[in-house]
């Protein structure tokens, strides 16, 4: 990539997508010994999918909230991710990602200034962005939500916060040979 491309900076970053629920995420908690704590089981089958980027050489993210995964909304995912990273058009993003559908689709519209890379086949262990999702999911557990809007503020209200904490995304998204790939 570098040097196809000599005047420009590479980037690498990593993207995948969460389907996040009504349905609770059950974790353990601590409680009186004797008594057993309460619990919600009440199961809701509405969901959205959060999109998200993470670079691992530096622990910065991009999210994105849609209804669904198709075509379509990833192509607006990838849109909106490149103003968000490159801005002035001056980069070139490597976005390594898993062989999903929605990914390799031929009509998927890709940013002139993003060139994915994808995984091999059925290794979801070595896509960077996966224990991202484990922190996003951190801030819904154990509670319950009534409407995917109150579930949407809560994510997103997670989402900024670890945006603004590149160290610890970088503690869970940082593979060191993803980070290698930069230098």
């Amino acid at each position: 990539m570098r040097a196809t491309n000599p005047d420009k900076v590479v980037e690498v970053w990593a993207e995948d997508e969460a389907r996040l629920g009504l349905k609770p995420i059950a974790r353990r908690v601590w409680w009186r010994k004797g008594c057993r704590p309460g619990s919600c089981g009440r199961t809701k089958y509405e969901w959205l999918y959060v999109y998200g980027f993470a670079r691992p050489a530096t622990g910065q993210t991009f999210t994105m909230i849609r209804p669904r995964v198709k075509v379509e909304p990833m192509a607006e995912a990838l849109e909106a991710f490149a103003a968000h990273a490159d801005p002035e058009g001056k980069k070139v993003l490597v976005v390594l990602l898993d062989r999903a559908g929605w990914h390799r689709a031929k009509r998927l519209s890709v940013p002139a200034n993003v060139r994915l890379h994808f995984l091999p086949p059925c290794t979801p262990e070595l896509q960077p962005v996966e224990p991202f999702w484990a922190l996003v999911r951190e801030a819904l557990a154990n509670d319950t939500f009534d409407t995917l809007a109150d579930l949407r503020g809560r994510v997103v209200r997670r989402c900024k916060r670890l945006a603004e904490d590149h160290a610890t995304v970088k503690g869970a998204v940082g593979f060191r040979w993803a980070i290698n790939l930069e230098k």
